[in-house]
Protein backbone atom coordinates (compact mmCIF):
# COMPACT_ATOMS: atom_id res chain seq x y z
CA UNK A 1 0.00 0.00 0.00
CA UNK A 2 1.22 3.20 -1.20
CA UNK A 3 2.58 5.40 2.01
CA UNK A 4 -0.03 8.07 0.43
CA UNK A 5 -3.02 5.73 0.41
CA UNK A 6 -6.26 7.47 1.90
CA UNK A 7 -7.06 3.60 3.76
CA UNK A 8 -4.12 3.64 5.62
CA UNK A 9 -5.34 3.70 9.13
CA UNK A 10 -9.09 2.60 8.43
CA UNK A 11 -10.30 1.21 11.99
CA UNK A 12 -12.02 -1.70 9.61
CA UNK A 13 -8.49 -2.86 9.01
CA UNK A 14 -8.87 -4.51 12.18
CA UNK A 15 -12.03 -7.12 11.35
CA UNK A 16 -10.17 -8.28 9.50
CA UNK A 17 -7.21 -9.49 11.24
CA UNK A 18 -9.58 -10.87 14.13
CA UNK A 19 -7.57 -14.00 14.29
CA UNK A 20 -4.16 -12.42 14.28
CA UNK A 21 -4.55 -11.43 17.72
CA UNK A 22 -3.16 -14.22 19.48
CA UNK A 23 -0.95 -16.12 17.18
CA UNK A 24 2.75 -15.59 17.84
CA UNK A 25 3.85 -15.79 14.78
CA UNK A 26 1.29 -14.07 12.96
CA UNK A 27 0.65 -10.26 11.60
CA UNK A 28 0.41 -8.54 15.22
CA UNK A 29 3.39 -10.47 15.94
CA UNK A 30 5.40 -7.46 17.27
CA UNK A 31 2.44 -6.22 19.95
CA UNK A 32 3.30 -9.30 21.67
CA UNK A 33 6.56 -8.81 22.20
CA UNK A 34 5.67 -5.06 23.31
CA UNK A 35 3.00 -6.30 25.60
CA UNK A 36 5.78 -8.57 27.40
CA UNK A 37 8.18 -4.93 27.76
CA UNK A 38 5.51 -3.24 28.80
CA UNK A 39 4.80 -5.51 31.89
CA UNK A 40 8.20 -4.96 33.00
CA UNK A 41 7.79 -1.54 33.77
CA UNK A 42 4.05 -2.08 35.84
CA UNK A 43 4.83 -2.82 39.40
CA UNK A 44 3.11 -5.61 41.16
CA UNK A 45 -0.46 -4.96 42.42
CA UNK A 46 -0.80 -3.27 45.69
CA UNK A 47 -3.94 -4.87 46.68
CA UNK A 48 -6.74 -7.17 45.11
CA UNK A 49 -8.72 -4.61 43.69
CA UNK A 50 -5.71 -2.32 41.69
CA UNK A 51 -6.90 -2.09 38.44
CA UNK A 52 -5.04 -1.77 35.33
CA UNK A 53 -6.76 0.30 32.56
CA UNK A 54 -5.59 -0.43 28.84
CA UNK A 55 -6.39 1.78 26.25
CA UNK A 56 -7.48 0.60 22.92
CA UNK A 57 -7.10 -2.72 24.23
CA UNK A 58 -7.05 -4.63 20.96
CA UNK A 59 -7.41 -8.31 21.14
CA UNK A 60 -5.86 -8.33 25.16
CA UNK A 61 -2.41 -8.67 24.62
CA UNK A 62 -1.86 -7.74 28.20
CA UNK A 63 -4.17 -9.88 29.72
CA UNK A 64 -1.21 -12.91 30.97
CA UNK A 65 0.64 -9.67 32.06
CA UNK A 66 -2.05 -8.34 34.00
CA UNK A 67 -3.50 -11.36 35.67
CA UNK A 68 0.06 -12.79 36.70
CA UNK A 69 0.80 -9.31 38.04
CA UNK A 70 -2.88 -9.02 40.33
CA UNK A 71 -4.68 -6.22 38.44
CA UNK A 72 -8.14 -6.21 37.11
CA UNK A 73 -7.79 -5.90 33.66
CA UNK A 74 -10.42 -3.11 31.96
CA UNK A 75 -9.40 -3.20 28.11
CA UNK A 76 -11.14 0.28 25.92
CA UNK A 77 -11.40 0.00 22.67
CA UNK A 78 -13.64 0.83 19.38
CA UNK A 79 -12.94 -2.29 17.50
CA UNK A 80 -15.99 -4.64 18.84
CA UNK A 81 -14.45 -7.77 17.17
CA UNK A 82 -11.29 -7.42 19.23
CA UNK A 83 -13.00 -6.87 22.52
CA UNK A 84 -14.76 -9.82 21.58
CA UNK A 85 -11.52 -11.58 21.40
CA UNK A 86 -9.69 -9.92 24.81
CA UNK A 87 -12.88 -10.89 26.79
CA UNK A 88 -12.16 -14.57 25.64
CA UNK A 89 -9.13 -13.95 27.68
CA UNK A 90 -10.64 -12.55 30.92
CA UNK A 91 -10.29 -8.72 29.79
CA UNK A 92 -13.35 -6.11 31.31
CA UNK A 93 -14.31 -5.07 27.97
CA UNK A 94 -15.02 -1.11 27.34
CA UNK A 95 -16.05 -0.34 23.85
CA UNK A 96 -15.62 3.06 23.59
CA UNK A 97 -12.90 5.72 22.21
CA UNK A 98 -9.97 6.51 24.43
CA UNK A 99 -10.54 9.95 23.47
CA UNK A 100 -13.59 9.52 26.18
CA UNK A 101 -12.92 6.88 28.22
CA UNK A 102 -16.48 6.24 30.64
CA UNK A 103 -14.64 5.65 33.68
CA UNK A 104 -14.46 7.97 36.81
CA UNK A 105 -11.62 9.94 37.83
CA UNK A 106 -8.98 8.01 39.41
CA UNK A 107 -9.80 5.00 38.89
CA UNK A 108 -6.89 3.14 37.94
CA UNK A 109 -3.66 2.47 39.50
CA UNK A 110 -1.97 1.64 35.85
CA UNK A 111 -2.58 2.86 32.42
CA UNK A 112 -1.07 1.45 29.63
CA UNK A 113 -1.33 3.53 26.09
CA UNK A 114 0.42 0.76 23.60
CA UNK A 115 0.57 1.32 19.75
CA UNK A 116 -2.14 4.09 19.99
CA UNK A 117 -0.81 7.51 19.94
CA UNK A 118 0.22 7.17 16.41
CA UNK A 119 -3.13 6.28 15.31
CA UNK A 120 -4.92 8.87 16.44
CA UNK A 121 -5.62 12.97 15.29
CA UNK A 122 -4.94 13.90 18.99
CA UNK A 123 -2.66 12.10 21.01
CA UNK A 124 -2.33 15.04 23.71
CA UNK A 125 -6.30 14.29 24.34
CA UNK A 126 -5.28 10.36 24.97
CA UNK A 127 -2.94 11.56 27.19
CA UNK A 128 -5.39 13.62 29.08
CA UNK A 129 -7.39 10.98 29.64
CA UNK A 130 -5.03 8.75 30.79
CA UNK A 131 -3.88 11.21 33.52
CA UNK A 132 -7.58 11.67 34.18
CA UNK A 133 -7.63 7.89 34.54
CA UNK A 134 -4.94 7.52 36.86
CA UNK A 135 -4.43 7.91 40.58
CA UNK A 136 -2.46 10.30 41.91
CA UNK A 137 1.20 8.09 42.32
CA UNK A 138 -0.63 5.82 39.33
CA UNK A 139 2.01 4.32 36.65
CA UNK A 140 1.94 5.37 32.83
CA UNK A 141 3.52 3.00 30.22
CA UNK A 142 3.15 4.34 26.72
CA UNK A 143 4.63 3.54 23.50
CA UNK A 144 4.29 5.06 20.20
CA UNK A 145 5.92 5.68 17.14
CA UNK A 146 8.34 9.04 16.36
CA UNK A 147 7.32 11.64 13.99
CA UNK A 148 10.39 11.65 11.87
CA UNK A 149 11.56 10.74 8.49
CA UNK A 150 13.34 7.48 9.72
CA UNK A 151 10.57 6.61 11.62
CA UNK A 152 8.86 6.79 8.37
CA UNK A 153 11.30 4.63 6.24
CA UNK A 154 11.94 2.05 9.07
CA UNK A 155 8.12 2.02 10.79
CA UNK A 156 6.46 1.91 7.18
CA UNK A 157 8.70 0.97 4.25
CA UNK A 158 10.64 -1.35 5.40
CA UNK A 159 8.83 -3.17 8.12
CA UNK A 160 5.36 -3.60 6.08
CA UNK A 161 7.25 -6.09 4.20
CA UNK A 162 9.11 -8.32 6.69
CA UNK A 163 7.75 -10.78 8.97
CA UNK A 164 7.00 -10.10 12.17
CA UNK A 165 6.30 -6.54 10.95
CA UNK A 166 2.69 -4.53 11.17
CA UNK A 167 0.19 -5.33 8.61
CA UNK A 168 0.51 -3.26 5.51
CA UNK A 169 -1.65 -0.23 5.79
CA UNK A 170 -2.10 -0.11 9.46
CA UNK A 171 -0.06 2.63 10.21
CA UNK A 172 -0.06 6.18 8.28
CA UNK A 173 2.99 8.41 9.12
CA UNK A 174 1.12 11.22 9.51
CA UNK A 175 0.27 10.55 12.74
CA UNK A 176 3.30 9.61 14.51
CA UNK A 177 3.84 11.29 17.80
CA UNK A 178 5.65 14.45 18.43
CA UNK A 179 7.76 13.72 21.12
CA UNK A 180 8.68 17.23 22.39
CA UNK A 181 5.38 17.96 22.41
CA UNK A 182 4.40 14.47 24.24
CA UNK A 183 6.70 15.76 26.54
CA UNK A 184 5.37 18.69 27.62
CA UNK A 185 1.79 18.40 27.68
CA UNK A 186 2.62 15.22 29.95
CA UNK A 187 4.04 17.89 32.28
CA UNK A 188 0.89 20.32 32.26
CA UNK A 189 -1.22 17.24 32.90
CA UNK A 190 1.05 16.20 36.04
CA UNK A 191 2.96 13.12 34.63
CA UNK A 192 6.55 12.39 34.73
CA UNK A 193 7.64 10.76 32.08
CA UNK A 194 10.39 9.54 30.60
CA UNK A 195 10.99 8.32 27.01
CA UNK A 196 13.25 5.47 25.64
CA UNK A 197 14.17 4.10 22.60
CA UNK A 198 13.09 0.54 21.80
CA UNK A 199 13.87 -2.16 19.02
CA UNK A 200 13.46 -5.59 18.83
CA UNK A 201 16.52 -8.44 19.76
CA UNK A 202 18.15 -9.14 16.52
CA UNK A 203 19.49 -12.54 18.07
CA UNK A 204 15.73 -13.25 19.60
CA UNK A 205 14.15 -12.46 15.90
CA UNK A 206 16.55 -15.18 14.35
CA UNK A 207 15.66 -16.96 17.06
CA UNK A 208 11.90 -16.34 16.07
CA UNK A 209 11.84 -16.92 12.63
CA UNK A 210 13.51 -20.36 13.29
CA UNK A 211 10.22 -21.01 15.86
CA UNK A 212 12.63 -21.15 18.58
CA UNK A 213 11.03 -17.96 20.56
CA UNK A 214 7.38 -16.92 20.94
CA UNK A 215 8.44 -13.96 22.00
CA UNK A 216 11.39 -11.13 21.21
CA UNK A 217 12.44 -9.31 23.53
CA UNK A 218 12.58 -5.64 23.28
CA UNK A 219 15.80 -4.04 23.59
CA UNK A 220 16.44 0.10 24.85
CA UNK A 221 18.26 2.23 22.87
CA UNK A 222 19.31 6.03 23.64
CA UNK A 223 17.61 7.48 20.21
CA UNK A 224 14.00 7.46 20.22
CA UNK A 225 13.72 8.40 16.83
CA UNK A 226 12.41 5.76 15.66
CA UNK A 227 9.95 3.65 18.22
CA UNK A 228 9.80 4.92 21.65
CA UNK A 229 8.35 3.81 25.02
CA UNK A 230 7.70 6.21 28.01
CA UNK A 231 7.63 5.12 31.26
CA UNK A 232 6.30 7.27 34.10
CA UNK A 233 3.61 8.35 37.19
CA UNK A 234 0.95 10.77 38.29
CA UNK A 235 2.73 13.08 40.33
CA UNK A 236 0.82 13.90 44.11
CA UNK A 237 -0.91 16.75 44.81
CA UNK A 238 1.50 19.34 45.13
CA UNK A 239 3.56 19.51 48.16
CA UNK A 240 3.28 22.55 50.97
CA UNK A 241 4.90 25.89 49.96
CA UNK A 242 8.59 25.81 50.58
CA UNK A 243 9.05 21.82 50.04
CA UNK A 244 11.47 21.02 47.17
CA UNK A 245 10.47 18.79 44.12
CA UNK A 246 12.10 16.77 41.49
CA UNK A 247 11.08 17.17 38.02
CA UNK A 248 10.88 14.54 35.42
CA UNK A 249 13.85 13.21 33.44
CA UNK A 250 13.00 13.15 29.95
CA UNK A 251 14.64 12.02 26.56
CA UNK A 252 14.50 13.17 23.28
CA UNK A 253 17.13 11.83 20.68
Amino acid sequence: MRIDDPRRNDLAQYDGLTDEWWQASGGFAMLHWLAAYRAGHIPPAAGPGAVLVDLACGGGLMAPHAARLGYRHVGVDLTASGLDVAARHGVLAVRASVLAVPLRDGCADVVVAGEILEHVEDDVAVLAEAARLLRPGGTLVVDAIAATRLAEVVAVRIAERVPGGPPPGIHDPRLFVDRRRLLAAADRLGLDLRLVGLRPSVRDVLAWRRGRRDVVRMRELPTTAVLFAGHGRKRDPAPPPGERTIGPARTVG
